[in-house]
């Protein structure tokens, strides 16, 4: 057992001894249908913390010609399907991280010699009798020659290169050229894997890797359900540590990934597995992923003087949905045209969720919008920071039914964030969902929920865990009146939607007059 080649199984033995384990096995029958393929490049990219690192070790332990990892796999999803036996330990495996070369090194060719003198070196102790060269690319073709043992290579980290040197292009392309010729078109290679948070570095019109496919945050493929934990992985985990479903939902989901399949679709909604994990293990919910990053990494990107991005941040911090073009990212982290392209590499952070049908951008969650509002609270957007501090108050007013206070509010949430257009009911609503930004603390806040008769402009429905908080339902006027708002509310069966909800329910009408610039609200209780 190397430290590189065939690596053995002690990483994904340390995952199962864990005390959270969930089975992510079923990505290797995906892997061993791509082996001696044309599709045997596969890059997989998505935000840190995101399992990247234990699916490497897994498929590590899988594939070691050097190790007998059948009792780590045979009560597993992976031990059930066609392939297990044919590749369970049958290659020679190249597992590294490029992290720890970059971390020793100081500039691009230091690095690569480092790298390539290490993998030599343990092909030497394995094949002395058929290492000869110091070249790797020779050294592995001729082990090959004889062996007829392919190599899985495994690369972890790949993109910190771009993350580190993010200036530095002659560095940036070096090593493209290096993966290129260590990897394209070589009959050693079975498989070649690798992870990171960044897509493919675009050079010109094609990629110096352009043989690989890649499965990412704006395209996850048939990878998408290893991504992160799925829905009903989580609602098992809430059930053995008695957490409350919907509270982790709230926290932790709203990335949703979409994957075509021939004539079916199939939607993933995406849990941040680190946060969940936290969250189970401590019985408690908090911004466990955000505590692996300062907010100062969303702040760069955020407060970057590019036209409409500003009002876009805005916006999604009001609830709404931000449409985005993800085809004029360059994959990298410092060349930006458009505010498009600092929106696309905010999906790949994980600060942002993409709807591909929709090619709409949102913030996900609550951990992931707590990290907005930190950044926010640092920068010179004193407007927004105000607005959302002065949220609590405002909830608070509604829950009195003091309907001048919570006009008040609104106007004032109004005249912070005047950088939106305000000229129609929908930026009334995104004016009022930012207003209404602390009630994320207790709601489920639902946009234009359908109703019997036509759909309710904001819905907010308590959380189990705080269900002595009223329901409200808001109904918005642009130049009409209040109760005309509420009289809606009532003739157009809103409430029937809250059907299951038994407790007091708020219904608020709120309307803004063109002529005097002025809100108002009126608001009636009712006991459901």
């Amino acid at each position: 057992m190397g430290t590189y080649l065939n690596p053995g199984s002690k990483g994904f033995q340390e995952s199962l001894n864990s005390d959270i384990y969930v089975d992510k096995t079923g990505l290797i029958e995906k892997t061993n249908a791509k082996i001696n393929t044309l599709q045997k490049y596969l890059c997989i990219s998505r935000p840190r913390r995101f399992g990247k690192s234990m699916a490497a070790n897994m498929l590590a332990a899988y594939y070691d010609r050097e190790t007998d990892s059948r009792h780590l796999f045979e009560h597993f999803q992976v031990s059930r399907i066609a392939s297990y036996e044919e590749h369970r330990n049958q290659y020679d495996v190249i597992r590294v991280n490029m992290q720890e070369f970059f971390s020793v090194s100081h500039e691009i060719d230091e690095m690569l010699k480092l790298l390539q003198e290490r993998l030599i070196l343990e092909l030497k102790r394995k094949y002395p009798e058929y290492v000869t060269q110091n070249n790797l690319m020779f050294a592995m073709q001729d082990v090959y020659a004889f062996t007829q043992h392919p190599f899985i290579i495994l690369i972890d980290e790949w993109d910190c290169l771009f993350r580190e040197y993010q200036h530095d292009q002659n560095a940036q392309k070096k090593y493209l050229d290096f993966l290129r010729s260590w990897l394209k078109d070589k009959e050693y290679v079975a498989l070649a894997y690798m992870t990171g948070i960044l897509p493919i570095k675009k050079y010109g019109s094609h990629s110096a890797l352009n043989m690989f496919t890649e499965y990412s945050m704006t395209d996850p493929g048939d990878l998408a359900e290893y991504f992160g934990f799925t829905e009903d992985e989580v609602k098992k985990l809430c059930a053995e540590y008695q957490m409350n479903y919907e509270e982790t939902k709230a926290w932790y989901d709203g990335y949703h990934l979409r994957v075509h399949q021939r004539t079916k679709v199939f939607d993933y909604a995406m849990y941040n597995p680190k946060s969940v994990v936290e969250a189970m293990m401590r019985h408690k919910y908090g911004t466990y992923w955000n505590r692996t990053e300062t907010y100062e990494a969303l702040k760069v990107y955020i407060q970057m003087n590019m036209d409409g991005l500003k009002d876009a941040v805005i916006e999604m911090l009001g609830g709404e949905s931000v449409r985005v073009n993800t085809g004029t990212f360059m994959n990298d982290m410092t060349t930006f045209a458009t505010r498009d392209d600092v929106l696309t590499l905010l999906v790949h952070l994980g600060y942002l969720t993409y709807d591909s049908d929709a090619e709409k951008v949102s913030i996900p969650n609550r951990e992931v919008a707590q990290e907005y509002v930190n950044a926010v609270s640092t920068m010179d957007w004193h407007e927004v920071a105000r607005s959302i501090e002065a949220s609590r108050k405002l909830l608070e007013a509604l829950w009195k039914m003091d309907e001048a206070a919570v006009a008040k509010g609104v106007e004032q949430a109004h005249k912070e964030i005047s950088v939106l257009q305000y000229n129609n009911e929908n930026a009334l609503s995104c004016t009022i969902n930012l207003a209404f930004y602390f009630a994320r603390e207790y709601y489920t806040i639902v946009r234009e929920l359908p109703t019997g008769k036509g759909f309710a402009d904001i819905v907010m429905i308590p959380r189990k865990l705080h269900i002595d908080k009223p329901a409200v339902v808001i109904e918005l006027k642009w130049d009409k009146s209040v109760s005309g708002a509420i009289e809606q509310i009532k003739r157009n069966e809103y409430i029937d939607v809250l059907r299951d909800y038994k407790g007091n329910l708020l219904l608020a009408g709120i309307n803004y007059s063109k002529k005097t610039k002025k809100h108002t609200c009126m608001i009636e209780q009712v006991q459901l």
